[in-house]
């Protein structure tokens, strides 16, 4: 078990996708339902009531929009932070949920990899808070790497490159173990062809994440390894 329990709340107006997604979290270390709401009034007075560290929020209710409730939490003095899960694929509802603050933004249907991948990033976020201190720049980059995935998903990520792989292609060079690669090792690491990871890996340098080098072995053409910054 992990030493931090971050507690959720799931809110989603049908009862049957809320309930998958409440098992979903239950599967995860570290977590902790503490309630579920069908309708945005519901989620308000738990919210006030019951103090979740996360929501899991839908945007689509008969009553209303998520979006309003998103902007009530980051309007008063509710600490929780929130993972939208919606069907809404439009870059406007993005563009807005970055700005509202969201820590992730999973579209429906929901599979359990990707969901597992946003709460844990969330629980590593929310145990460096509990425990407080200093943080050096690798800390602040490791934990706001959620965020700059999302707002490059808002627009900042030219044609060609996915957020999703470009998450996991980050996620590569986040196990300390790992010096440098090049791009068939991270082809292999993520499941994506060796053409393919040398564009995400050059994205990531222009980007500044990554810095590639050439290193020069006894024959054959020189090879561009790609080493993590800071």
């Amino acid at each position: 078990m992990s030493e931090v329990t971050a507690s959720v709340l799931v809110v989603d107006d049908d009862p049957r996708i809320a309930e998958l997604h409440r098992r979903f979290v239950q599967k995860l270390p570290g977590f902790e339902v503490i309630g579920v709401a069908n309708s945005i009034a519901d989620a308000e007075e738990m919210v006030e009531i019951l103090q979740p560290d996360l929501v899991l929020l839908d945007l689509f209710f008969p009553e209303g929009n998520g979006m309003e409730l998103l902007k009530k939490l980051r309007s008063g003095d509710q600490p929780c932070d929130v993972i939208l899960i919606t069907a809404a694929r439009e870059m406007a509802t993005l563009q807005e949920a970055v700005r509202g603050g969201v820590f992730d933004y999973i579209i429906k249907p929901v599979h359990f990899p990707r969901f597992s991948e946003a709460l844990m990033k969330f629980h590593d976020y929310y145990r460096h808070m509990q425990h407080g201190g200093a943080l050096e720049q690798q800390d602040v980059d490791r934990l706001l790497h959620a965020q700059r995935t999302i707002e490059s998903a808002s627009g900042a990520i030219p044609k060609g490159i996915d957020a999703l792989t470009l998450t996991k292609v980050r996620k590569v060079f986040d196990d300390p173990t790992v010096t440098d690669l090049n791009a068939e090792e991270v082809g292999k690491a993520v499941g994506i062809s060796r053409s393919t990871a040398r564009r995400y890996l050059e994205f990531l340098a222009t980007e500044g994440f990554l810095k590639a080098d050439l290193i020069y072995g006894v024959v054959g053409r020189p090879e561009r390894r790609y080493v993590r910054i800071g």
